[in-house]
């Protein structure tokens, strides 16, 4: 089904996308980040946190990598406390997941995984295969959910528009003082 090279890839995409979604966040106010959207997890900063929060757990089940901040998948979105902490937890989750993926044996795909789902309150078994191509497209849904990329995308174009619509205004009264202003 997959190898350690499809591995490597996706875990390099996936590092790609998350610094993409980052920088674009990264030009908004806080309060942006932060407003409601309406979708499951609400803003982007906590659809984000989830995301970190899922690669966490997953590489934690994968690797033995630490476990999240955070129980469940509820508190998911409290990963991180700010916007500072989750950069630069994000780029570190990035960089445990291309290293694990850089190290990884195609031996250790073979066979199935058994975890403990507090989200399903029992033990689950699991090809580990379509478990590591699930790690990957929970981070494409999100990034692409409507809180993910496509809210920052928007939010980024609003702020400029509403930018460039303040410097509009500012000219027109520049223009305006102007032609009200006496001639010597």
């Amino acid at each position: 089904m997959i190898d350690t090279d499809y591995i490597r890839t996706m875990a390099r995409y996936s590092a790609w996308q998350n610094a993409n979604v980052m920088e674009s966040a990264d030009a908004l106010e806080d309060s942006a980040r932060q407003a409601e959207r309406g979708a499951f997890f609400g803003s982007i900063q906590a659809t984000l946190n989830h995301l970190l929060w899922g690669d966490r757990i997953w590489m934690h089940r994968f690797a033995e990598t630490g476990m999240p901040r955070t129980a469940s998948i509820r508190e998911s979105i409290g990963e991180t406390d700010n916007w500072s902490d989750y950069c630069l937890a994000r780029t570190a989750m990035d960089l445990v997941v291309t290293d694990w993926a850089a190290r990884l044996e195609p031996i250790w795909l073979d066979g199935e995984l058994t975890w403990f789902s507090t989200a399903a309150n029992r033990s689950i078994c699991k090809p580990k295969q379509a478990l590591v191509v699930h790690l990957f497209n929970h981070g494409t849904h999100h990034r692409s959910s409507r809180t993910g990329a496509r809210a920052v995308r928007r939010a980024t174009r609003a702020k400029r528009a509403r930018r460039a619509l303040a410097h509009r205004r500012r000219c027109r009264l520049s223009a305006e003082r102007a032609a009200r202003a006496p001639c010597h």
